[in-house]
């Protein structure tokens, strides 16, 4: 048994115990606070200091050692304790595997209060090992009394929150995901295929196994998938006791411990027998010639999509206003436009790339999530507006915005610059939504690296650009619409409303994200900027002084959203068309899912019209209300309306970086399953149903 040696003479700090020596390790209590409050918990730690080259253990030691082992002698005013353990490193010696700590570490514990406010008097038994090429067994007696009064943190909170960090938990805060387990092979020697996700590539992955006494599991084999975010962990399990014959596992508890540098994670499970799900190591080559096929098809959905839709009337007047004319000015109008939309996501590419390197979170459409983009957006709306009221046909003094607001005006000298402008625009609206193909694209895109963004993103371009393209291949398609005349008068002011509702809907999205106030005075000014071209365009003497009024009226609108206070965090737990939507908790998900609960998550933002379209169609329909009133499906949903980087890593760790996004867990797929971009009522339902017991769904 290792030998004592005194503590120094100088008395332990506040917070902390004596410390208890040996030649191999030191140890002692430390306390988060110097007192405890009106705390219901506070949080202690036991410490190891270990002198170099020698290691304690974890609580599954591995081919040998010993785990410690705290026992509380005296504990006046503890009611329940709960002792925690870090993530442990893997020592390897002479073909053995052992799992425990070096150097330094803090095994987290928490101490709930028998009588909050009161002091707390602990006194434990600790035993321990430690080892170098020889093990010495040690034992120390500790005692640590916090008082009464003020919980002010001790000098060790530091250290307990970084060590209580380590502790594994069910992935959701460090990016990792279970995605099940089955076994294979036979009952003689059966191997663990576990699988797992990350949100960000895995670098070096550890699983540590834990079950039945009888039961060893060898060192893992690690399969990683081609993107670096999927991993396959095979274990084979053998009998303790080196027999031949079945080993028991089946159906047996077991813990996994899933280690991957600085972040853990741990799930527990049964498994049975089964086929595992194969991780993809194959050559880029294919994928990406596939992705980039999908990136085609999904630029060219957008076409239809929702976002998209209030561009339509700055397309169809652009069609119409080249009725008769020459089929050659046709074509470079159509293939200005669609230059504009190509080099619109090139530039878009390029900002994704450089978020990207800077480190911080990149999707799809993010940009809506700032109210200066949305302020932009509503200026440029209003003049796009007003000059197709015919309130103005000047050009804008020193502004690059004047050719885009005479795109529809092919004649004019300057109409191949607004063509290409009115391309760049319907890119700016389309990026609020994601079309069927485009998530898994962007996906894709977003977790390489440059040469994958931009060859993504430039399919996505000419995907989107394809109509304009067709009609600059064929220019007769609009050569032979009907000439120009009075009838364009009306249907400009008329398609001219599209253009007034979207900018509505902007300022409904800033009112979220700025404030109502700010969003009222914003279109309060833009109708004064509406009404100074009206004047300007009916009287002479108003026309010098609108447009310096129009830039003011800008200028002010920008500053606007800067001025208001700090908008206030908004409560998500809402009751709409009869669905209590619960606050996004991804910690929450496995503990629901444990509990038999099937949990749908739906990510949305006020900015993406996509996401009002499934609720219309599926979310907010009194089927789906009925089935999460029932209690079987718990609805969650997560507001990405602002920048929020927990939903972010959230939509990465399923290689998506747009919305919407919704998945369905339930005990048949605890790692969830991700639904399509456009919802449909059956494959939601089935979606349900597969993830778990519905009654409701039963036999759907």
């Amino acid at each position: 048994m290792a030998i004592l040696w005194a503590a120094p003479a100088a008395a332990a700090p506040p917070g902390a115990s004596d410390w208890a020596r040996t030649e191999q390790a030191a140890v002692r209590l430390i306390a988060a606070t110097v007192a405890t409050g009106e705390l219901d918990e506070v949080r202690l730690g036991l410490e190891f200091e270990l002198a170099p080259g020698w290691k304690t253990y974890w609580r599954t030691p591995g081919d040998a050692g010993l785990p410690p082992v705290l026992a509380w002698t005296r504990s006046d005013n503890a009611a329940a304790t709960d002792f925690r353990w870090p993530a442990p490193h893997r020592f390897t010696l002479f073909g053995l595997d052992t799992f425990g700590y070096g150097e330094r570490v803090v095994f987290p514990i928490d101490v709930a209060l028998a009588t909050p406010g009161q002091p707390l008097d602990v006194a434990a038994h600790v035993t321990y090992l430690t080892c170098e090429e020889v093990c010495v067994p040690g034992e120390a007696d500790l005692a640590l009394t916090l008082p009464a009064g003020p919980a002010d943190p001790s000098a060790f909170v530091g250290d307990i929150d970084r060590f209580r960090a380590q502790v594994p938990g069910d992935g959701s805060g460090a990016g990792l995901r279970f995605d099940g387990a089955v076994l294979t092979g036979d009952a003689a020697a059966p191997v663990l295929a576990a699988a797992f996700t990350a949100a960000e590539p895995f670098e070096a992955p550890d699983l540590l196994v834990e079950g039945p006494e009888d039961v060893n599991f060898e060192r893992p084999q690690v399969r990683v998938s081609q993107d670096g975010l999927r991993a396959e962990v095979r274990v084979a399990a053998v009998d303790a006791a080196g027999l031949d014959g079945p080993v028991a596992v089946a159906g047996a508890p077991v813990r996994l411990t899933l280690i991957d540098g600085p972040r853990a994670m741990e799930a527990a499970l049964a498994p049975q027998f089964g086929t595992p799900v194969p991780i993809d190591t194959a050559p880029m080559t294919t994928p990406l010639l596939t992705i980039l096929g999908l990136a085609l098809i999904g630029g060219l959905i957008l076409n239809l999509m929702p976002c998209v839709l209030p561009v339509l009337s700055i397309k169809l007047l652009g069609v119409v206003g080249h009725g008769g004319g020459d089929r050659g000015r046709i074509r470079l109008s159509f293939l200005a436009s669609a230059a504009g939309i190509v080099v619109s996501f090139l530039v878009l590419a390029a900002a994704a790339i450089a978020v990207k390197a800077g480190g911080m979170a990149v999707g799809w459409g993010i940009q809506f999530q700032q109210p200066l983009f949305l302020v932009a957006m509503v200026v440029l709306l209003t003049l796009f507006a007003c000059n197709m009221w015919g309130l103005f046909e000047i050009r804008l003094p020193g502004w690059a915005g004047d050719a885009a607001l005479r795109a529809t005006e092919a004649e004019r000298p300057h109409g191949l610059a607004g063509s290409f402008l009115t391309g760049a625009f319907a890119t700016l609206l389309a990026t609020p939504c994601t079309a069927p193909f485009l998530g898994t694209a962007v996906g894709f895109a977003l977790s390489r690296g440059a040469v994958e963004i931009s060859l993504v993103f430039l399919a996505l371009g000419l995907g989107l650009a394809l109509p304009y393209l067709l009609v600059a291949l064929f220019p007769g398609i609009a050569a032979r619409l009907p000439r120009p005349g009075p009838w364009m008068v009306v249907l400009r002011r008329v398609l001219s409303l599209a253009l007034v509702a979207t900018a509505v809907w902007l300022l409904s999205v800033l009112s979220v994200q700025s404030s109502t106030a700010a969003a009222a005075v914003i279109a309060g000014l833009m109708v004064v900027a509406a009404a100074l071209l009206a004047l300007g365009h009916r009287d002479a003497g108003w026309r010098r002084a609108a447009w310096p009024g129009v830039a003011l009226a800008a200028l002010l609108a920008f500053v606007t959203p800067a001025l208001g206070p700090e908008p206030a965090a908004r409560a998500r737990v809402v009751d709409v068309a009869g669905v209590a939507w619960q606050p996004f908790d991804r910690a929450a998900i496995s503990r629901l899912v444990a509990e038999g609960h099937v949990v749908f998550v739906d990510v949305t933002a006020d900015w993406c019209l996509t996401c009002q379209v499934n609720k219309k169609l599926v979310l907010e329909t009194s089927e789906f209300a009925d089935l999460v009133a029932d209690g079987a499906v718990v609805a969650m949903q997560a507001d990405w309306t602002r920048p929020n980087a927990a939903i972010a890593a959230y939509l990465a760790s399923f290689g998506r970086y747009g919305i919407p996004f919704d998945a369905v867990y339930g005990p048949s797929a605890p790692g969830g399953v991700a639904l399509p971009e456009l919802l449909t009522r059956d494959a939601v339902f089935a979606a349900l149903a597969g993830a778990g017991d519905v009654p409701r769904l039963a036999g759907n």
